[in-house]
Order: structure tokens, then sequence, then C-alpha cells
């Protein structure tokens, strides 16, 4: 029988485990799994085959559209790579697939019944099948060798048939009851026991012969959890050892400045184990891809458990110093650790896709992929999905799905019912493919040996199995990720070169941790713009701390993650933090351990540290316990035996059982929300890189920021954080603008990106023309060296663009108008004689006011360039502002950014983040019964009254009162 997991998407039901489970319950020895389009599932069909005693036969199903056209099994492992590569050639070129694959004699081809009289001249290795619904037309056959019992095996019950009937018609985005017959499977697609199906071929024993036959005929074994990655970077495997070994050495010289002992046992500490885990290859790779990048100037942080080690450090693949944050190389990799490490590499956002590029020309497109992730179907997901099939209109579904749906809280009719019902049992389907977040798979062998692969949209191609899959296949997959805020420090540095003509080396990151200027600039919580700490809840946090060096930024980047602040571990941290003596241990031993967070577990390797050096577990068997608490361990044989063990210790080394059942149970309920140490100190890093730009060089920085547009706030707000820094900031202006925003000394120049409506075609003309002919001298020059519409023109005019040439913009209005009513925008020429201007007649005096300008950049650009409080149509009086809030009063502020939480009961309250009428930013805090009689109505400025509140140095303010302010209309 030929089964379908649920890994056919939106057709199969069942996972290959369950599968293979009902198998043997039924007395079935051999089974053969065949996906259609893929083998996701094939490696846990094998493993679960393994358990249960079952011959596991894999391969694959083909279909152009709904139509069965044959199934391919293979014969051995050469004959499943054949496979892997036949699917991916098609896949990725979107071809249809062939009448008749050539797969050679290692993979048995079985063609679908209907085409029986198209294909005659069978192979060796090729067979019709034949299903139940084709058994009538079976008496026409004269020569029945040619055919074999290929049932198919969908679903395992009645109501495994109505989730199949179901996962159809979404795939086909059609009501159930509309769903064509043909686009599903047939009602008998079950697991038939051995008896129903000699029973059923009673006639035609012959047909069961042949396909054990078949089925005997092939073979399928894997070795799991033995490495499949790039064995061998250089010429050998020693040539590796020793090529890491002299990195590794030359790089303590250049990390410590000499032959430091301590840096030196260490990396020879991890050397070893590195070599005899056989990851030598895995280092150089890394190593490799960063040397790349350095030599295209891109930047790059490299963080994760890999900043754990000190030969990661030396090789200049991460920053951080695991010797001065006592980093455990055991996080990273250890023997007891069955799933292989994995590099996190963060790089630019616009440079990601290039280093990509760069990794797979550089091992072999065969042997490099993306991974793959299984989106699935999740809560409202798959219930929004299910009352589509089933003919709810949108509005009910969305009344329906809302959090205090009437409907819902009181079960709903009997359709509702169902949608529930059946949005159980497909809870967790997969639903579709996609890319994981940065997983790359680099293989010593062809991936066709493992997986087929899938093109992605206009991306690279990914492999058909998840991350959870690929360590248990072997492989250590690399992280190359992106993000915006490596971006700016690079944008910044390049800026500052143009603007100042300074070279900055952001690596000197120890040297930054030492700079005063620095350090103050971190302690004044001054770091909008700023990876990972400009956030008003991260500000907030440096501020209560008073943080103002490294090691407490590395544990602020930790505690700030939700799950640590909802605990209330963050409260704790902060209050020991002021007064370390204010708590009592669970025993003198764990307050030494975890002295330097006040007894709270802030990182994953806090876990490592207790069960070590608390319980004497082995470093490594501690990082296996870290693992399974976190719930990233999947099989839980070696983790129970461990935990066994934790308890053992205890006992031996005198702990009372409450006091080592209360250091498990805080180990335990703190390691499902754990960050990683050397993650936080990862993002600190580049905390320090931001914090560096922004002191010494804040314009340029907010300029970098600005153009990456991928901060915490609006651009509205860095725009402001540059004038606070004292930039003089302009509209985009028709001679001075780029495309993005630049700066020339201390001016700034908004790019014309930002301007609503402004099409890319007129600014590449724009630019173009001012590069090669100099800058525009007047209106007539620019209408006649730039082909523009007059919708753009007014776009350009109303924006201010044309300021520079003196010239009123409501003259200017009626000018366009004049020139270009009714015309198109043309490719245009530059003439011999310069022509006179439109003729328009003699216009009266117009004359613009500044109310009109800011509202036509709040239009144009999102915001307007004055101070916003300057347009308020009333000024109320107040006794506050951002650095008087001491007691009492009120204030006016500009909304910045509101955070939305629950209390405990469920009820609705926020965090607040304003400006004041001075430029300079407060909080404010908003309590569910201040909200119902004040709500907030939008973006804008509100009056606001309250009491100040004063934690740890923070002060914000308790809204009690607010109401919205009105604009000027009038000038």
């Amino acid at each position: 029988m030929f089964t379908h997991s649920y890994y056919s998407l939106r057709y199969g039901t069942v996972s290959p485990s369950t599968l293979v489970e009902k198998a043997h319950v039924l007395g079935i020895q051999t089974l053969a799994l065949t996906d259609i389009h893929r083998v996701s599932g094939v490696y846990d069909f094998v493993q679960a085959c393994e358990k249960w005693g079952v011959k596991p036969v894999v391969g694959m199903e083909f279909r152009s559209g709904d139509d069965l056209k044959y199934n391919c099994l293979a014969r051995n492992p050469a004959g499943f790579s054949k496979i892997n590569a036949f699917a991916t050639r098609y896949l990725s070129q979107n071809l249809p697939w062939p009448d008749r694959p050539d797969l050679g004699d290692d993979v048995w081809v079985i063609y679908s019944f209907e085409q029986r009289k198209k294909i005659q001249d069978l192979g060796t290795y090729e067979r019709i099948g034949v299903q139940a619904k084709d058994k009538k037309q079976l008496w026409q056959e004269k020569d029945l060798s040619r055919f074999v019992w290929a049932h198919p095996v969908t679903f395992l019950d009645k109501k495994g048939f109505s989730m199949h009937r179901l996962l159809r018609a979404i795939d086909k985005n059609t009501l159930l009851s509309k769903l064509p017959s043909q686009s599903q499977a047939s009602h008998d697609e079950f697991l038939w026991s051995p008896e129903q199906q000699k029973d059923f071929l009673q006639d035609y024993p012959t047909l069961l012969q042949a396909t054990e036959e078949m089925l005997a005929d092939c073979h399928f074994s894997f070795e799991f959890y033995t490495s499949k990655n790039k064995k061998i970077f250089s010429a050998s495997e020693e040539d590796d050892r020793e090529l890491l070994q002299k990195l590794a050495f030359e790089g303590v010289k250049y990390r410590y400045g000499r032959t430091d002992k301590q840096a030196m046992e260490r990396v020879k500490k991890e050397l070893k184990v590195i070599h005899e885990l056989h990851f030598n290859a895995y280092f150089l790779i890394t190593w490799d891809i960063i040397r790349y990048a350095r030599s295209r100037g891109y930047f790059h942080v490299g963080r994760g458990s890999g900043a754990n080690s000190i030969v990661a450090y030396c090789l200049g693949i991460t920053d951080v110093d695991p010797i001065t944050l006592d980093l455990y190389f055991e996080r990273f990799i250890n023997p007891h650790r069955t799933s292989p490490p994995d590099f996190d590499i963060d790089f630019s956002w616009d440079e990601r896709n290039e280093i990509i590029d760069y990794i797979f020309k550089r091992y072999g497109a065969s042997r490099v992929c993306l991974l793959a992730t299984y989106v699935t179907f999740r809560d409202k997901s798959i219930y929004r999905e299910l009352a589509k099939v089933f003919g709810l209109p949108k509005s009910e579904i969305d009344a329906w799905l809302e959090p205090d749906s009437l409907i819902r809280k009181e079960g709903g009719d009997e359709l509702h019912r169902l949608i529930v019902k059946y949005g159980n049992l497909l809870l967790d389907f997969p639903n579709y493919l996609s890319i994981h977040a940065g997983g790359v798979l680099i293989s010593e062998e062809p991936l066709s040996n493992y997986t087929a692969l899938e093109p992605m949209p206009k991306g690279f191609p990914i492999c058909q199995f998840d991350m959870y899959v690929a360590e248990e296949v072997g492989f250590a997959k690399f992280d190359i990720l992106s993000q915006r805020g490596l971006g700016h420090i690079k944008e910044s540095v390049d800026i500052i070169r143009e603007n100042r003509g300074i070279d900055v080396d952001v690596h000197r990151v120890q040297d930054f941790m030492k700079d005063e200027r620095v350090r103050m600039q971190l302690e004044s919580h001054e770091t909008m713009g700023c990876f990972y700490i400009e956030s008003p809840a991260m500000r907030q946090l440096i501020k209560k701390l008073n943080c103002n060096n490294y090691l407490t930024l590395v544990a602020a980047s930790s505690i700030i993650r939700p799950g640590v602040a909802s605990s209330g571990m963050m409260k704790a941290y902060i209050d020991r933090h002021h007064n370390p003596d204010s708590y009592e241990p669970t025993h003198p031993l764990m307050g030494e351990l975890m002295q330097e967070t006040y007894g709270v577990m802030v990182y994953q390797e806090d876990v490592i540290k207790v069960a070590h050096y608390f319980a004497g577990l082995s470093l490594a068997e501690a990082d296996v316990l870290r693992r399974g608490m976190s719930g990233k361990y999947r099989s839980r044989a070696e983790f129970e035996k461990i935990r066994e063990q934790f308890f053992v210790n205890c006992a031996e080394r005198g702990y009372a059982p409450e006091v080592s059942k209360e250091v498990w149970r805080q180990m335990e309920s703190f390691s499902g929300y754990s960050f990683s140490k050397a993650h936080s100190a990862s993002f600190a890093v580049e905390s320090y890189q931001s914090l560096y730009l922004k002191t010494y060089f804040p314009l340029e920085f907010m300029v970098a920021v600005i153009n990456n547009f991928g901060g915490f706030y609006r651009t509205e707000f860095y725009v402001h954080e540059a004038r606070r820094g004292g930039a003089q900031i302009e509209a985009p202006d028709i001679n001075e603008s780029q495309y993005l925003t630049s700066i020339q000394g201390h001016t700034i120049y908004l790019g014309w990106v930002h301007i609503k409506g402004l099409e890319k075609r007129v600014v590449q003309c724009l630019i173009e023309s001012r590069t090669q002919d100099g800058p525009f001298l007047s209106w007539d020059d620019f209408a006649r060296r730039v082909p523009i519409g007059l919708e753009q023109a007014i776009l350009l005019i109303r924006v201010g663009a044309f300021r520079s040439l003196h010239r009123c913009k409501k003259t200017l209005l009626w000018e366009a108008h004049a020139r270009f009513c009714g015309k198109k925008a043309e490719p245009v020429a530059l003439e011999m004689f310069e022509q006179s201007t439109w003729d328009i007649g003699t216009l009266p005096t117009l004359v613009t006011y500044p109310l009109e300008d800011a509202y036509d950049e709040w239009e144009l650009l999102g915001f307007p360039l004055c101070n916003p409080f300057d347009l308020l149509a009333e000024l109320p009086e107040t006794n506050l502002d951002a650095h008087l809030l001491l007691n009492q009063g009120s204030i006016l502020g500009y909304l910045v950014t509101l955070k939305p939480t629950r209390t405990k009961k469920g009820d609705r309250m926020y965090f607040g983040y304003f400006l004041d009428s001075n430029g300079e930013f407060f909080d404010t805090v908003h309590f569910p019964a201040d909200l119902q009689r004040y709500s907030f109505r939008g973006s804008g400025i509100y009056f606001m009254r309250g009491i100040v509140m004063e934690e740890h140095g923070h002060r914000s303010l308790r809204v009690r009162e607010m109401e919205k302010q009105g604009w000027r209309v009038k000038s």
C-alpha cells in the first residue's frame, strides 16, 4: 500500500508515526510512504518503522494537478537520491512531470491504471498500479504480470475522510459542497489489513504476490545523528586541524594582546573537543564566510551559543569574550549533545543575500540549501479556513473570532461546533513550506541523498524538512541572519567617512566599553536609534538599573524579555541590584553561584551552572538538562536519566529533599523563557557599537538610522532626535536631496523616498539630470530637463522642493497647471535655445503661510518639520514638563508610541511614551479604570493630568485625566 502522511500538504491526514503504528497493529510488515512531491516525512517514518518492527519503503508520488501520474519507490539509497534529484529538477524549473521518468534501475516506477494503454513496453522496474476502483476492469487484461496492487492510503477512518475533504476544499479555495470529486481521494483509501487485501483480491492473487516481490526488493536504512555536513575544508582533516589551531593561536594574540595563559589553555581544550567531534571544518567554513564578508566591507555580529566558544572569539566569528563573561563552551558543543551546534551570524539586511549567494557558489549548489520550516494550521487560522469552506461570510467569521465573541463563549450553533471540532483535529497540521529564518545546510554529499529541493519565490532553494529533522539527520546548520541594526552601523561608518573624513573601526568594542562619554550616554538612557536598547521599556530599565557598564547591559538585555518580566523576576533583579543583601538564597551555594545576578536565574547558562556546581553533573550533562527543560530535546530518555542523576547527586551531597526540589523547580520554571547569555552579550556588543556612533557622531548616526527604516520608532521621531542633536532639518530640495536622506555638515536633507506618492522614476530622472548637467537654475530649467506630469510636479512644489529657487509655491502651482495640465510625462531633450516661461498672465501677489507648509509636510512626509505644539488651536496652561515630573500636575504630550498590555485580571492598560513641548521624552501609565473614562483617540497631542510615580530613579506619570487637543485651521 502506498501511504500519504500529512506531509502530502492539504491532502493527507495522518502523521508518519501514526501510520506506522496503525500498520503494526493491523499486522502489516512492510509499508511504503509516498507523499505527493515531498519526502518531508521519510525520517519520522523510518524511525517509527524501526520502533514498531515494520520494514520501511520510501518514495514519492507525482501528480499533474489532481491526476495521478506515477509512484516511485526507491530500491536502495541510490534510488532515493535519484527520486529526489528528479523531483528537484522539475520543481526548480516549474516544469510539468514527464509521462515517463528516466530514473534507471534503482527505482520502481508504478504508473496509474489510466495510463496502461499509453505505456506498453514496460521496463524491468516499471509496473501499472491497480487500485480498488480499477478492479472491475481487470478482466479485460490478458497479461496481469504488468500489474501490481497499489492501494493508496490517505486517512484511517470516516472522520479522517471528512478531514481530507476539508483540507482539499481549503486547498482549492472552494466551498465544501462544491468540491469536485476528482479533487479528493476515494472513500476507501484507508489502511487495509493483510486479510482484507487477500479477500478483496482473491480472484487476482498474482497482484499481491507481484507487489510483495517488488516491496521485498526495496531496502532503505538510514544512520541518524551522524554528521552529514561538509567534512573537510582544506585538503584533509589533519590539515583542517592544523589550520584551525594556527588561526586560533593567532587570534589569542590579537584578542588579548599577548599569549594569555588562561586563554591558551581554554583554546587548547576547545580545539581538542572540536577535533574529536569532527567540527574542524564547521568552524573553518564559518570563518571563511566571515572572511568573505569582511573582504566586501560587510559587518557582522556572531551571536547565539557559538559565542560561548573562545575559538570562535579568536577567529573573529564573534566579538564576545567568553572568559570575561564566564560562558561555558559545553553550552555550544559537548560529547553528550546529540543535536549539532549552530552559529548565528547576523549581517545587514541588504547584504545577507550576497553572503548566501557566496555560500552557494563556494560550496556548490548541489550541496547547499536553505532550511525549511513548516507553517502549520494554528488556532484562528484553521477556524477561519474551515469557516470559509463551510460557507460562512467574512463578516460573521470576523465577529465569531473576536476575543470577546458571545458566540464562542456560548458555543455557537451546530456549524460553529463542527468548525471547532475539526479545527482541533487539524491543529498543527503542516499547511505549507516556508523558509527558516536563516538556516543554511552545507552537505558533504549531494543533498539529493537526503531530500528534494524546492524553489522559493525570488530566493534560494530550500530542503523539505525543518531544523528538528535536520538535527536528527545529522546537519549542523549555519544561521545566516539579517537585521537592520547592522545596516545603520555600516551606513553610519560610510556617512562619517564622507561627511567628516574620519574612518571608524566599529570592532574596537573593548575600547568603547571603557569610554567615559559612551558610559555617560548609556547611563543617561539616551539610546534612541541604538540596537536593542532604544525602546521605551529598555530605556526605563536602563534608568532603573542605573546601567553604565557592559555586564549590567548584558543582564538588562536578558531580563527585558517577556518571560522574565512577566514572571516577576525582572522586578526582583532590579530591587536586588540596588539592595544586594535583601534576599535569602535557597541554599548558600546557590547564593554564591547566582551572586552576579543576585540569586535570579537570568540566563540559560545559569541552569548549566547550577546543575554542574550545585548538583555535580558534568557540564555536558548539565547542557542536556538545559535543553530538555527548554523544550528543545525531542527524545526524553536521556533527559530523564540525567534528571534522576540530579536528585541522586543532591542526596549524596547532603541537601535536604525540599531544598533539592526547590532548586529543581526554580530551574524548570525559569528555563522555559530563559535567554542565552551569549545572545545577550552579542546584543550588548552591538548596542555598544551603536552607542559609540551616537555619542561621537550623532547626526551621521541618525541619518543612517533614518535610511534603514527598521527601528522601534517612526521616521518622524528619528528626525526629531537628529534635531535634538544639533542638526538643521531640511525638507527635500531640488538641488540638494538624494533618494535617501543625506547630510552636509550639520544640515540634514530628507530624501525623496519620504514623499508619499512620488514615483521612483521621477527621482531617478531628477538625480541623473542634476548629476550630468548641473543644478537646476529655474523652474523652467527643471521642467525642460525632467520628464514629469502634473501630479508629480504638484508633490514636489507642495513639499517645498523649489524653495531654494526663491519662487512662491502658489505661483509655481499656477505655472505647473498651465504647463502640464492634460499632458503626460514624456522624455525631454535639452533645447538649443531656452524658451521663455509659459505665459499665465498677471497673477496677484500670492503668499504662502507657515501653517500651510506644515500641513503640506504632514500630508506628504507624514509629519511636520516644525514643532507640532506650534500647530495647536489652543495652548492649555501646564505646570509640568519632562524634567519636572516631581509631583502631580498637568502636562501636554505629543504621542510617540503606546504599548498595550493586560492586567492579571485581563483588563486592557497602556504604557505611553510622549514628547513634551520642549522636545523631551517622558513616560506615562494608563490603568484600566482611568481608560474607561479617558481613552486614546489616535495620534496627536494630549493634555494630561495625573500623579507622578517613581521607581529606582525613573519617573512616569499615572494619567488620571486626558483630552486630545485640536489643531489650528487658520494662520
